[in-house]
């Protein structure tokens, strides 16, 4: 049991949570309801298993920068609590189940597969070349709300709400990724590691998220008036307006802006898309 615990942790299962509201909202707003019970789970299941690859993936490639920060030295790979094959031993299976649940979802969903696990062992790298590199997070978590809508109607056509959905990720992650970054701004001046916050400072770093956050706003505001008529929706749209600008109030707050405030706006943005499609 203490050995599972620390594989969780090596691959951080609670954020999830960031991940899987997006990727169910996808699948609902595909469906207009209810998707299909043996494809949702197998939704879920391959969401598992994308994520624990992803976070196993830059566990694995940050090793030695993560051994070098005082804040992230402690973590299981640079602290020795795992080895290097036993990292590797969790991200293929991660792999595996993923890729398995692909499968059987449908065909276009297993030969899309590969493009997330691309992303995710591409983006890591980002940070030892490009400022940019907060939006490859934000490219391989925008992926969800397209997946979750390919795995039910596995097809390309009239991508347009999934596509917003996308978007909304897109800018939402990318914003908080430099929130998150503001940690380790001093550490990546003296390392060489880029960011914004190190090539603009915390203070220019957190406009640009703010900026961000106000195009995930809108995002959300054109899959209101291109997808829903509700009411209730809208009050779940201000909410998402008001943890986005939580999120930058408290910003000094890393704990509460990234993680607490992140977390719950997910689930907002599913009740957004629920409420949009049972309420309307």
């Amino acid at each position: 049991m203490r050995k599972l615990k620390t594989y969780s942790s090596f691959v951080k299962v609670e954020h999830t949570l960031f991940s899987l509201p997006l990727i169910l909202s996808g699948s609902f707003l595909a469906e207009r309801g209810l998707p299909d019970i043996r494809v949702l789970i197998l939704i879920i299941i391959a969401a598992f298993g994308a994520r624990t690859s992803a976070l196993g993936l830059n566990r694995i490639i940050d090793r030695e920068i993560d051994k070098r920060n005082p804040r992230t030295k402690s973590r299981e790979l640079p602290s020795g609590k795992i080895s290097l094959w036993e990292s590797y031993a969790v991200v293929g299976g991660g792999v595996l189940i993923y890729f398995i649940s692909a499968y059987f979802i449908c065909n276009l969903a297993f030969y899309l597969s590969p493009i997330p696990l691309l992303v995710f062992t591409l983006y890591p790298y980002m940070k030892r070349f490009t400022s940019l590199c907060h939006f490859g997070v934000g490219l391989g978590l925008s992926l969800a709300p397209l997946g979750g809508w390919i795995a039910v109607t596995c097809s390309l056509y009239d991508l347009f709400p999934p596509i917003l959905l996308s978007l909304f990720t897109f800018f939402w992650v990318s914003g908080f990724d430099i929130i998150y970054a503001t940690l380790d701004e001093e550490f990546d001046l003296q390392s060489g590691i880029f960011s914004l916050t190190s090539r603009f400072g915390r203070k220019k770093a957190l406009l640009i998220s703010a900026i961000l956050h106000l195009f995930a706003f809108i995002a959300l505001v054109l899959l209101y008036f291109s997808e829903f008529r509700s009411i209730y929706a809208i009050v779940f749209l201000i909410i998402s307006g008001l943890l986005l600008f939580l999120e930058h109030k408290k910003s000094s707050d890393v704990d509460l802006a990234f993680f607490k405030v992140n977390a719950v706006l997910g689930f907002v943005v599913f009740f957004f898309v629920l409420s949009g499609i049972y309420l309307s």
